[in-house]
C-alpha cells in the first residue's frame, strides 16, 4: 500500500479503515492519522501493538502521502479535499461533500467499479447504510433491472458517533437505577434506551437526510431511473445496521435463483433457513467483514418482486470494506 492519510480516525468509518489497514499488514510508517485541530500528543491505536500520532489536519502537507480517505464531516472535507487534490493525492471521499456537487463518481465495488480509473484523483462512496443495501443487489440489477426499492432501516446509535453510543449506555444504566434521564438526552430528542426513533439525519421537508441519501445515492450507483423509498429509524443498539429491502424488477425474478446469485457475491453471506433462529441479527455481526442476508422470499404484492433482510457491521463491512477495495485498486 502506498502512503495513505486517514482523516477522521477517532471513531466511525475512519476508525475501521485504520483497523483494516493494520489487519492487512500495512506498516504504521505508511499511515498518517489526521483529525481537525488535533491536540499535541493525541494518539490512536493501530493494530494490537502500535499507536499512531494523530496529527492536526490544519496545515498538513498532503504532498507527504499518495492516497487519502476523508471520513469526516462534509463541511471539513469541502475545505481540505482541494488541498489534497492540488498536491496530486488520490482521494476517497466518504463525507458526502463530493457527491453533493456531482464532481466525483460514486463507487460501490462489485457494482460499478468500471468507473474507477487509474488516472482518476477523486471518487466518492455512499453512506454505509446505502452500500449495505446495494452490495447484495448487484446481480439482481444486472439480470432483472431494478425498477423500485422500498427499504426500512434499523440503525444503531453508532451512526451518530461515540456521544450517541454513550447516551444509550447512560440512559440504560439510569433506567435500571430508577434515575431520571433529564441530563442524558443531548444527541436524541427522544429517549433512545428501550425505544425506536423514526428519525435519522436532519429533516429535508417530509424526509430526513438519511432517507434522501438512499434515493440520491442509489440513483448515482444504479442509474437515475430506479425509484427508491426509504424509512430510517434508530434502534437501541451500539453497532450495526439492519434492513428490510423490497425490490421490484422490470423482468421476471425467481427467489431461488436470487439466493444462488447472492451466495456468489464477494462480501455477502446468505444464511436463510425457515426455522426458529435461521436468520442473522445485529448481535451476530459486530466486527464481521461481510453483509449477511436472511429471510429471502418472493414479494407477491407486486409483479417481479422479492424481499430480504440484511444485517452488517455498518462501519466495517458496509463502509470501510468498500473504501479499502478502492484503495487496493489505486495502489496495485
Amino acid at each position: 500500500m502506498q502512503k495513505i492519510a486517514i482523516i477522521g480516525v477517532e471513531e466511525g468509518v475512519g476508525r475501521e479503515v485504520l483497523n483494516l489497514l493494520a489487519e492487512q499488514g500495512t506498516k504504521p510508517k505508511d499511515v498518517v492519522a489526521l483529525e481537525p485541530r488535533s491536540a499535541l500528543g493525541n494518539m490512536v491505536s493501530y493494530g494490537e501493538d502500535d499507536e499512531l500520532d494523530v496529527l492536526s489536519l490544519d496545515g498538513f502537507d498532503f504532498s507527504k502521502v499518495k492516497l487519502a480517505v476523508f471520513a469526516i464531516s462534509a463541511e471539513v472535507a469541502k475545505k481540505y479535499i482541494p488541498h489534497a487534490l492540488k498536491a496530486g493525492v488520490k482521494v476517497v471521499d466518504a463525507s458526502g461533500a463530493s457527491s453533493e456537487s456531482g464532481k466525483a463518481p460514486m463507487i460501490v465495488c462489485g457494482i460499478n467499479e468500471d468507473k474507477l480509473q487509474e488516472d482518476q484523483n477523486l471518487v466518492s462512496v455512499p453512506t454505509s447504510e446505502v452500500c449495505q443495501m446495494l452490495v447484495p443487489l448487484q446481480a439482481i440489477h444486472k439480470d432483472n433491472k431494478i425498477k423500485r426499492i422500498v427499504v426500512s432501516t434499523y440503525s444503531s446509535t453508532s451512526v451518530y458517533g461515540r456521544s450517541a453510543m454513550d447516551e444509550l449506555f447512560n440512559q440504560t444504566r439510569k433506567i435500571f437505577m430508577n434515575d431520571t434521564l433529564v441530563d442524558d438526552q443531548a444527541v436524541f430528542h427522544k429517549q433512545i434506551a428501550f425505544n425506536v426513533i423514526p428519525h435519522m439525519g436532519d429533516f429535508i421537508g417530509e424526509e430526513t437526510s438519511s432517507e434522501w441519501s438512499f434515493n440520491t445515492e442509489t440513483k448515482q450507483v444504479l442509474g437515475g431511473d430506479v425509484k427508491v423509498h426509504a424509512n430510517c429509524a434508530i434502534i437501541p443498539a451500539f453497532i450495526g445496521s439492519a434492513q428490510y429491502v423490497n425490490v421490484e424488477c422490470a423482468k421476471d425474478i425467481d427467489v431461488s435463483k436470487v439466493r444462488e446469485q447472492m451466495k456468489k457475491i464477494k462480501g455477502v453471506i446468505v444464511f436463510d433457513k425457515q426455522v426458529d433462529g435461521g436468520y442473522v441479527t445485529l448481535h451476530d455481526v459486530q466486527g464481521e467483514d461481510d453483509i449477511y442476508v436472511s429471510r429471502l422470499r418472493q414479494d407477491v404484492s407486486v409483479e417481479n418482486g422479492i424481499s430480504f433482510w440484511c444485517v452488517a457491521d455498518n462501519q466495517r463491512a458496509a463502509g470501510a470494506k468498500n473504501i479499502m477495495n478502492i484503495l487496493h485498486f489505486w495502489a496495485k
